[in-house]
């Protein structure tokens, strides 16, 4: 009998190895790209104690291992300068071979449906376009929406090649941003799509994040509860966010914060926690670079404004950066502006201007440096305008100023270089100015170069928000 049941064991043995096989997640798959000049990870899962090996065809090098505590396996490989296609072979009990492989620059591209809309959406800049989108040289990754209530190591979807067909559904953003980078750089881009039409930040922020943080947590109870996107904290992080992790990217552009206009207050320090959990979990610090909201007739007054005043405070955040679009929307009643190729346009001059050392492309919107009070004017004085200001139009728009009543009324101006005298005749002593400092506005006052002027106040008074 005991012959016998050694003789069964080893028979269950050799059957469980032998129909043992290495699996990957999603994110690895052929067509994908890897960031160059990287130690970039494979990773997996196999049988227990099960050998892994992992040859590349862009050198000579041999990775190998074994699977460890719950029959999981890494291997760090070095990445080349751009280039492919490539080819990669694992092999365990099996093989999996992933070709066309390339090297080059990863962006995730994250955040509600100012980021998502695409051609799908009727987002007519992407069906212009979609004709001529073939390029080998761009990837896209589709994150599909899911939620998760702990994080998760896989996600759904594979790498695709650019084409028409694909391009209709990707991020136009995304799109425009890595077809720039792609032009500028003459390297192959991967761009992950992972973006979720109203989600608040919160949903994008692990947990423990909040639930740490009393201010943050009482934020985060205000959301209502909506059956077309998630709102707990940590909810799309964990299924849609978590499980890229692993893998190497250069860095990450977001578009989101209208769903948080309710909570302003709470955002500035919601959004900078997210970013850096998100670099905790990368183990990397990588660039961050975001939209300032839009100009939008919210219900409630001030509320865009304040948004927009608290991305600007985040906008301060080491390794950050904030493009300005108060000039690219058509209509303020429409919460998704169509010029989404121009957005695009500003994010990829942030990058190639700050991470990729193209000093000569101007990315730096003028903004408020100090202001003083002289003789019945506010003077205000502007960074990042070194050639002066420009108003596009007879008259600056957008000023208002308020005497000690703090009654804001309509401000004139006049431009001395990279200062403005702001005044009303009406008001002897001002005490403070406003500009740009509402829901809807649109000001006609740019840099030299271009850029718009962001908004900002000098006062810290209560606003009537209702």
């Amino acid at each position: 009998m005991l012959k016998k049941v050694v003789l069964f064991t080893s028979s269950v043995v050799f059957f469980l190895c032998s129909h043992a096989t290495i699996r990957l997640p999603n994110i690895l798959g052929s067509h994908m790209v890897l960031q160059q000049n990287a130690q970039v990870k494979i990773w997996g899962w196999g049988a227990p104690g099960e050998s892994v090996t992992i040859k590349t065809n862009w050198d000579s090098s041999s990775y190998s291992t074994k699977t460890g505590y719950g029959a999981k396996w890494m291997i760090e490989i070095k990445t080349p300068a751009a280039g492919g296609p490539y080819s990669i072979n694992i092999k365990g009990a099996n093989d999996i071979i992933l070709d066309d492989v390339l090297i080059g620059e990863v962006w995730v591209c994250s955040g509600q449906s100012n980021m998502e809309w695409s051609g799908d959406q009727n987002m007519q800049q992407s069906i212009d376009e979609a004709p001529m989108a073939n390029n080998r040289n761009i990837r896209f990754f589709y994150v599909p929406k899911a939620t998760a209530d702990y994080p998760q190591e896989n996600t759904q979807g594979h790498w695709v090649v650019c084409t028409p067909e694909e391009m209709i559904h990707f991020s136009t953003i995304g799109y425009f941003f890595g077809k720039d980078l792609q032009t500028n750089l003459k390297s192959p881009i991967g761009l992950i799509n992972a973006n979720w039409g109203g989600t608040p930040a919160e949903t994008w922020t692990p947990a423990y994040v909040i639930e740490q943080n009393e201010i943050l947590a009482k934020a985060s109870a205000i959301q209502n509860i909506n059956p077309w996107w998630p709102i707990k904290a940590g909810e799309a992080y964990n299924a849609m966010i978590a499980p890229l992790t692993q893998f190497s990217i250069a860095g990450v552009i977001w578009y989101q914060g209208e769903s948080n206009t309710v909570t302003y207050y709470a955002y500035e320090a919601l959004f900078t926690k997210m970013i850096d959990a998100w670099r905790n979990a990368w183990n990397i610090d990588f660039p961050f670079y975001y939209v300032q909201i839009a100009p939008f007739a919210y219900g409630q007054k001030y509320m865009g404004a304040l948004l927009r005043e608290a991305q600007t405070k985040a906008s301060q955040f080491p390794n950050t950066g904030m493009v300005v679009i108060s000039d690219l929307v058509p209509d303020t009643n429409n919460i998704h502006p169509v010029l989404k190729k121009e957005v695009a346009e500003r994010l990829s001059k942030l990058a190639l201007n700050k991470h990729y050392g193209f000093k000569d492309i101007n990315c730096k919107y003028p903004s408020m440096d100090s202001y003083k009070i002289e003789k019945g004017k506010i003077i205000v004085k502007l960074n990042n305008a070194p050639n002066g200001l420009q108003i596009k139009g007879d008259l600056a728009t957008c000023f208002e100023i308020a005497g000690k009543d703090r009654i804001f009324v309509n401000a004139a101006v006049t431009i001395e270089g990279s200062q403005l005298i702001i005044f009303n005749k009406n008001i002897q002593h001002p005490r403070a100015v406003r500009f740009g400092f509402n829901n809807t506005a649109r000001p006609n006052l740019f840099s030299k170069e271009g850029l718009p002027v962001n908004l900002f106040r000098t006062d810290n008074w209560p606003l009537e928000i209702n």
